[in-house]
């Protein structure tokens, strides 16, 4: 593990002075290119926190497997935090709304002046990010007490608080989906975006566990505590989040083909033409359709490297849908790629994978003081 993690720190460290050369010599690609790495690297923690509620709500043994790294990740909203602020600095170079000219000049941005103006938006991403890390310590501050004294009213105490920070989450993930990726085009809307997004999420974080996964159970004690049945509750975890992911986002866009307006039908016509048709179509085909065979496969989700191998397809897949999300607002005379777009995820995902991975060695990889884990292994084992 700390192998790995002097790598990510170097990486990411390269990665992020490469990004500092884009920011004085492509100002506004810098910061695409820096909101598609951030929001990709925060959905993975964002997920992780839904993940770990969805654990202690109830208690199934592929929990246990994926407990302690979910906590890692949702223990880096801190630095998720820091790292948010140059978005701060460019929201002038993201948001057309942030513009007053452009406010002035058009009604329908004055109907959403109310919600969207920039105190407001610092003000609700403040609020974001400390209702995550109030839950995230939280879970984390009584998992460490459930490790020292095994007290089941602990146990009790997470479980119970799993619906309401579910809550908790559904309703910030949704707000934060319509601040940082939505109002790109102002003009544009979807009550569907929020659980897209939301889905999304959860993909991407299933897809980053099986690989944390992967790499503790080649050694002691998760060798011996991870079982097929764990991998195959995990693979069937992904092939549900792969198929809520398309179905949402198959529904948003038959309603908008549908609906035919001119507001939120150029949303999709911008992204079927100039080549982002086939961005489009890449998603479709790796993200869901070869994911969904091979997770049909009981073969595949019973072996943690053909199951590894579909993760990162997923994972490498979560990162074109943010892609194809933000870029063609910028670029909508057809296909662009920059080198930014692969500097920026690179280098916040190093410096990431690096707390990550500091805050996964922490704590034994296994809590082994929890009485739900006892029953829960008991019954994977039966299967």
């Amino acid at each position: 593990m700390e192998r790995v993690q002097r790598a990510a720190l170097a990486v990411g460290v390269a990665g992020l002075a490469v990004c500092a050369f884009g920011f004085f010599t492509a100002r506004e690609q810098f910061f695409q290119s820096y909101l598609l790495g951030f929001v990709f690297w925060m959905c993975v923690a964002m997920g992780s926190l839904a993940v770990l509620l969805l654990h202690h709500t109830f208690g199934a043994g592929w929990g246990f497997a994926v407990q302690r790294p979910a906590e890692a990740a949702t223990r880096t909203f801190p630095v998720l935090a820091v790292l948010f602020l140059p978005l701060l600095a460019g929201m002038h170079d993201l948001y057309h709304w942030t513009h007053a000219e452009a406010v002035a000049a058009d009604k329908f941005l004055q109907h959403k002046a109310a919600y969207l103006n920039t105190p407001f938006f610092i003000g609700r991403a403040a609020f974001y990010f400390a209702a995550w890390i109030g839950v995230a310590t939280l879970l984390s501050r009584w998992s460490a007490q459930l490790d020292e004294t095994g007290d089941a009213r602990i146990a009790a105490k997470l479980r119970a608080f799993g619906p309401p920070g579910l809550l908790i989450y559904g309703f910030t993930a949704t707000f934060a989906a319509v601040d940082w990726l939505m109002s790109l085009d102002p003009h544009w809307f979807s009550t569907m975006f929020g659980l897209i997004f939301i889905g999304g999420q959860v993909l991407a974080t299933f897809a980053f566990m099986i690989l944390v996964t992967r790499m503790l159970s080649q050694h002691e004690p998760m060798k011996d505590m991870v079982q097929p049945a764990q991998f195959h509750d995990l693979g069937n975890l992904t092939l549900a989040f792969t198929m809520i992911w398309a179905y949402l986002s198959f529904s948003q866009f038959l309603i908008i083909w549908s609906g035919n307006l001119p507001e939120t039908i150029t949303w999709y016509t911008d992204r079927s033409r100039g080549g982002w048709q086939w961005v489009a179509l890449l998603l479709f085909m790796l993200n869901f359709a070869l994911p969904f065979v091979l997770l049909l496969s009981r073969f595949t989700k019973r072996r943690i490297d053909a199951l590894a191998r579909v993760a990162i397809i997923i994972l490498a897949m979560r990162l074109v849908d943010l892609f194809w999300v933000i870029a063609p607002k910028f670029h909508v005379e057809g296909f662009h790629v920059h080198w930014l777009d692969v500097a920026a995820p690179v280098g916040i995902g190093g410096v990431w994978l690096w707390f990550f991975l500091n805050e996964l060695k922490k704590r034994p990889v296994l809590p082994v003081r929890d009485p739900r884990m006892e029953e829960a292994l008991a019954h994977a084992e039966g299967h």
